[in-house]
């Protein structure tokens, strides 16, 4: 009886056209970055077979498809989501990937610059783009420096990689280790890797970084995987979408200050009585405004 449950669930790969279609092509981000998918397992449909035979037998009634996943996402109820998994090659700089790397829930391989000559490219910011230190928020960037003053900052920028990389093969051509000629290459140097994720762990990647606080270098590149998940798994991308990504989360007390607002109390007095903390206070206040834009 058990391997017949098993044979019943045994099919060939899973393939998806849309996916199929762009699967190796390079997706350029940045100035000289790129996103590719190189592989894929699964999709929406190996999420709906994982749930069901986790319910059991005589569960199919439960949804359809569509529905079926969006309820699995609704009530996070997340091991099915991991039943797919995506594989990307990305370019990227340095520093970005500092960032990107903090998800530790990922298969990664990356160039390795002790073993090969480091990729003799560096991100350039335009002289418009240089943007300007939050007052709000420590981690965080508010609107850009002024034009001419970004003119000097992109050509110092470009003169100091210029040297840096100088610096670095000099070394190399006398002879230098390459895991100690590369020490002072800049953080703005890409880099290439392989990074395989799970669906569930990758929703939980874009909904960091492609949210508007997340920094904007790495946000484009979780626009872009956004973009290539989708044509794996359109259904649960859209649920991904709805439930998680442009959703609004309530705590008890912003429930609670909620529901003093609407009996006809002021949202700014209102706020500042539940919520003493001023980061916690504007947070719940932004959602307010969310729910009467």
């Amino acid at each position: 009886m058990q391997e017949q449950i098993l044979q019943s669930y045994q099919t060939k790969r899973v393939t998806v056209p849309e996916a199929e279609e762009i699967l190796g092509q390079q997706f350029r981000v940045l100035d000289d970055g790129f996103v590719r998918l190189v592989d894929y397992m699964g999709s929406d449909e190996s999420i709906v077979q994982a749930a069901r035979v986790s319910y059991g037998k005589g569960t199919k009634k439960v949804q359809e498809d569509e529905g079926l996943i969006r309820y699995l996402m609704r009530h996070r109820h997340t091991t099915p989501f991991e039943m797919v998994e995506l594989k990307f090659h990305v370019r990227v700089p340095m520093d970005c990937w500092r960032q990107w790397i903090r998800h530790r829930t990922a298969n990664v391989n990356e160039y390795s610059t002790r073993y090969s000559v480091a990729i003799d490219a560096a991100q350039k910011t335009s002289q418009n783009k240089w943007r300007l230190q939050s007052k709000d928020s420590k981690q965080g960037s508010s609107g850009f420096l002024e034009e001419k003053l970004g003119k000097d900052l992109s050509q110092k920028e470009a003169e100091l990689q210029d040297l840096a990389r100088e610096i670095y093969e000099q070394r190399l051509n006398i002879g230098v280790a390459r895991e100690q000629a590369r020490k002072d290459l800049s953080l703005s140097t890409y880099t290439e890797a392989y990074w395989k994720i799970d669906l569930h762990n990758l929703f939980h990647f874009l909904g960091l970084r492609m949210d508007p606080y997340a920094q904007y270098e790495i946000r484009q590149y979780a626009n872009t995987i956004a973009q290539l998940t989708q044509k794996v798994v359109p259904i649960a991308y859209q649920s991904f979408e709805d439930y998680m990504l442009n959703s609004t989360r309530f705590s008890q007390k912003d429930i609670q200050a909620t529901k003093i607002i609407m009996r006809g109390e002021d949202p700014q007095e209102t706020a500042k009585k539940i919520f003493p903390n001023k980061r916690e206070r504007e947070e719940f206040l932004n959602k307010w405004r969310r729910l009467n834009e």
